[in-house]
């Protein structure tokens, strides 16, 4: 692991780091915001899983995380959404490709030899993360921003035990069911729409929920409501008396702008699950 960048920030650091990836065969890199307390022992972790078209840097540098997690003393995380390099397949539409990894492993070509994101955000940054810095690995949560959400419900509701809390904002809720979804597993999974059931968030709350709190914002006046399908998760949620709270913020459209409008309820959220005892 090679140090990119490391500044003080509200008493912590705001690291940038590179590594090699042994999940996505290339070079990945990522943000981690660590407060002041890890100079005394492991603090709890949160990742930030950003949307399409975003690298590690987006959520970073616009979302306003860092001050919120320093009063909570807790660590965040800024994976990149998608491996990259000039030897790893790309596609001229934004919403495919590199900055477009979907969160899932896959399986078709010429994307199965790096699109590899569910074992890098699942386990091989987990191991790194664990070992290079004071985090205390049992006190983990996840939120995510559109795909980044559809990412923290997914892993979320796949991983049970890991993360005490998820919380998502705008996030592609019903991937199979609309065209942020359908047109990437397709290409990343194969046509075989039974594999796809297993990173729709919707479907997976229908069939095992979340052992934990969940919170869920979206805009009213997000402008991709149509692909978002929020609708299709509180319906899931509500069905299996899921404990949550799902929101449609008044005159909120998909930008960071509403991002930052509402991370300090977010990071509070998380705090009282991670520092719960």
């Amino acid at each position: 692991m090679q140090t990119i960048s490391e500044n003080a920030c509200f008493g912590g650091i705001q690291g940038v780091y590179t590594h090699p990836s042994e999940a996505c065969g290339c070079d990945m890199t990522f943000g981690l915001f660590v407060p002041e307390e890890a100079q005394g022992g492991p603090v709890p972790l949160l990742w930030y899983l950003s949307g399409l078209t975003c690298t590690h840097e987006n959520a970073m540098v616009k979302a306003g995380m860092q001050g919120w997690a320093a009063e909570q003393g807790i660590a965040v995380v800024f994976p990149d959404t998608s491996p990259r390099g000039p030897g790893v397949a790309d596609d001229d539409a934004f919403d495919l490709g590199q900055g477009a990894g979907f969160y899932v492993n896959a399986t078709q070509a010429p994307w199965a030899a790096h699109y590899r994101m569910w074992d890098y955000v699942a386990t091989e940054l987990p191991a790194l993360l664990g070992a290079g810095f004071a985090l205390d690995m049992e006190r983990q949560a996840i939120t995510g921003h559109s795909m980044g959400g559809h990412g923290a419900l997914t892993l979320a509701m796949s991983l049970p035990g890991r993360f005490r809390s998820v919380s998502a904002f705008a996030p592609i809720c019903n991937p199979t069911g609309g065209d942020w979804g359908r047109k990437q597993f397709a290409a990343y999974l194969g046509e075989d729409e039974a594999r796809w059931a297993a990173h729709d968030a919707s479907l997976l709350m229908a069939a095992r929920g979340f052992d934990g709190p969940v919170l869920v914002d979206t805009g009213t006046a997000d402008q991709f409501l149509d692909l978002l399908r929020p609708e299709t998760l509180a319906s899931a949620a509500l069905a299996r008396r899921q404990q949550g709270t799902f929101r449609m913020q008044p005159g909120y459209d998909h930008s960071y702008f509403f991002i930052a409008s509402f991370m300090e309820e977010h990071i509070e959220f998380h705090a009282e699950a991670l520092w719960r005892d």
